[in-house]
């Protein structure tokens, strides 16, 4: 009779696991039988078990740390008060900051892997702003560095919104585009207390303006208003009286001319014509002016120059630079021209001997109404500048008190 034979324990194998000393578990393999290819079997089956076991840990550590690292970034970009985009190289929105779900109203919206026009679609009030940013996108790609533009855009309330837009496009080794980074500032209240701002300079301007013409206008109105009164009383009109009315008249005539020629563009005669004719006009015209103060008017250098332009407007700025000197020279004394040509401009450079412009007045020269002279308007500088900034040039004065004036122009040379 066959009896039952008891099963003996005759081999255990155990594998403690560990990963940087943190202790995650065992694990064992019992048998009855002890041979060689069954303990070869055991050991292999242990060593697979835990490898599989290893690499899950390891699969599951990186996964915990991007998780990790996302909630940071996520936190970091929350927190900043600007809006935050992160889109890969086809344009696919990866993520967003609270500031721009809260902006376009992607509450409830899944954006992720989605492109702006797919977005659009969700949320029609802003498709046109989303069609613009597939523009703006390409460019950066295009410029292949950062990229810095404004953009405005309406949002539902009514009230615009000017942002200050950097745009960093990111590329792979081989070229290809790898992401697209996107951070708007809203500057909305700074774009709108610099148009205030602005508002109020013009309201400042125009009061000096009319301050200005207030008292011009008024100096012969009064004293129209006097021979008036004066011929009423005396019942009589002389000719003195006649010709005297009548310069006041032309000088009101010639303050509302110039004031003309500020508010609005003038029609101009434009065409080439040789610079150094047109200074040899202007010296001709001067020379009897600045002889009775005893002035020589010198031409130290010249040049053939042919510039394009209004000749009768450059005439008028060479006549007002001219007479600024001979009017500052009350001893006599020279005023020194010269031409030359430094690459494609003609440099002009006319030096009087006079006295001087105080530095505190300086920066004041070309204001509407701001002279030096007892007689003058303070237009002509004014209206110079505004002649020469129309030809493209620039007009540039520096003085010292008791060493003369000297004024440079330039002006490109055709």
């Amino acid at each position: 009779m066959l009896t039952k034979k008891k099963w003996q324990l005759l081999s255990c194998i155990i594998l403690i696991l560990w990963i940087s000393q943190l202790i995650l578990g065992s694990i064992s393999y019992k048998s009855s039988f002890l041979t060689t290819t069954y303990l070869t079997l055991s050991i292999s089956s242990i060593l697979i078990a835990g490898y599989m076991i290893w690499s899950g840990y390891q699969f599951f550590m990186k996964y915990q740390k991007l998780e990790w690292e996302e909630k940071r970034l996520s936190t970091l970009i929350n927190s900043m008060p600007d809006f935050v985009c992160f889109k890969d190289g086809e344009g696919r929105w990866l993520k967003v900051n609270q500031f721009g779900i809260d902006l376009y109203e992607l509450h409830g919206i899944d954006y992720r892997s989605k492109t702006d026009i797919e977005i659009g679609e969700l949320t029609p009030f802003f498709k046109d702003a989303f069609h613009y940013c597939v523009e703006s996108d390409e460019e950066a790609w295009q410029s292949r560095t950062l990229t810095r533009t404004e953009e405005s855009f309406v949002i539902p309330s009514g009230e615009e919104k000017t942002f200050d837009v950097i745009k960093v496009p990111l590329f792979h080794r081989s070229g290809k585009r790898k992401a697209l980074v996107t951070i708007g500032r809203d500057i909305s209240q700074q774009k709108s207390a610099e148009a205030m701002l602005l508002k109020k300079e013009k309201l400042s301007v125009v009061g000096e303006i009319a301050a200005g013409i207030a008292h011009e206008i008024r100096n012969p109105l009064t004293s129209l208003r006097g021979f008036i009164q004066l011929m009423y009383e005396t019942k009589s009109v002389t000719k003195d009286y006649l010709e005297i009315m009548s310069s006041e008249i032309d000088r009101i005539n010639q303050i509302v001319s110039e004031l003309l020629v500020l508010a609005k563009p003038q029609s101009k005669s434009n065409a080439l014509f040789n610079f150094h004719d047109a200074l040899d006009y202007v010296l001709n015209v001067m020379r009897h002016e600045a002889m009775l103060k005893g002035i020589e008017l010198k031409l130290e250098s010249s040049q053939d120059a042919q510039i394009f332009g209004d000749k009768n407007q450059i005439i008028q700025v060479l006549i007002n630079i001219v007479k600024n000197g001979i009017d500052a020279m009350d001893n006599g004394g020279t005023i020194a021209i010269q031409e030359e040509i430094v690459g494609n401009e003609l440099k002009v450079v006319i030096i009087d001997e006079g006295i001087g412009i105080p530095e505190d007045r300086l920066n004041r020269l070309g204001e509407p109404f701001f002279t030096l002279k007892e007689k003058g308007m303070g237009l002509g500088l004014t209206i110079s500048n505004k002649i020469i900034h129309d030809h493209k040039g620039t007009l540039d004065i520096n003085s010292c008190l008791g060493e003369g004036t000297t004024v440079q122009l330039s002006l490109p040379v055709s």
